[in-house]
């Protein structure tokens, strides 16, 4: 049951290339969000499509391999786990930000 302990698993859509920056210490990050939709009948029997944006966050290797092999509208399922971090804005005010932590990304769709 140790494995099942904050594990997130989604498959969706890139909304936007990943951003990826090399740190000064060598470590490289990737930056991406992915859309998931959900769909289901209302109470009015109408087709609702509800869709959630999530940021994902991913390091080293597998950065790498983001930058290299994804790009906006990609199909992806990615395993990781949810992390929450604050700072502060450039007015002063503290912002939250919640981020899956990528421990793998595997691409599907057609090949390009």
């Amino acid at each position: 049951m140790k494995n099942l302990r904050n594990n997130v698993q989604l498959i969706g859509n890139l909304g936007m290339n990943p951003e990826v920056k090399t740190l000064e210490s060598g470590s490289t990050v990737a930056k991406f969000s992915i859309a998931t939709s959900d769909r289901y009948k209302n109470n009015k029997g109408e087709q609702v499509e509800d869709t959630t944006w999530h940021n994902v966050v991913a390091w080293g290797k597998t950065a790498e391999i983001a930058e290299k092999f994804l790009k906006k509208g990609s199909q992806i399922a990615i395993d990781g786990k949810l992390t929450n971090r604050s700072y502060e804005a450039k007015d002063g005010t503290k912002r939250y930000v919640s981020e899956i932590l990528v421990n793998e990304i595997l691409m599907l769709g057609a090949k390009e």
